[in-house]
């Protein structure tokens, strides 16, 4: 099979052409862009919390990638909204070990990643099939971050 038919099947096609939440979010609570350095993609995600800032709440999101990243990144606009931190490391942990060590593919509301399976023979594009899954993580912690600084500047009481 050519890399085409391997990397770039039609559900990978289909994702990456139809990816959700694409935008900004005026009032987000963090926002984080990571770059491959290998290839030169992007993807920026906004993210608001929920009230003890473990929940996604909203998100949009921004890819300048290849199919694969943007295909990554529409699995992760789609159902990130209601996931916790802790969920969202375990996918990408899941993800990078599907890719670098053979293993099963992520469960759950993020199984579509099964769909990237045939990434982990090209190294060169795991990185960009990573931005998105690190991106809302970075997200994620600068919210909690920029939320802690915010308490600690509030007056006692």
């Amino acid at each position: 099979m050519s890399v085409m038919v391997d990397l770039y099947h039609n559900r990978v096609l289909e994702l990456a052409a139809d990816i959700p939440h694409v935008g900004s979010l005026a009032d987000a609570h963090g926002s984080a862009t990571k770059v491959s350095r290998i290839c030169g993609s992007t993807v920026r995600v906004d993210v608001k919390l929920s009230e003890d800032g473990n929940t996604v709440e909203a998100i949009a999101v921004d890819p300048k990638a290849c199919a694969l990243g943007q295909a990554a990144t529409a699995i992760l606009a789609e159902h990130a909204v209601g996931a916790t931190y802790d969920e969202l490391v375990t996918v990408r942990d899941e993800l990078r070990a599907m890719l670098k060590d053979g293993s099963e593919p992520p469960r759950g509301r993020f199984y579509e990643l099964r769909h990237l399976e045939g990434v982990r023979d090209y190294p060169p594009r795991h990185a960009s099939t990573m931005l998105a899954f690190e991106a809302i993580l970075e997200a994620i912690e600068t919210a909690r971050t920029s939320r802690a600084a915010a308490a600690d500047a509030l007056p006692a009481a």
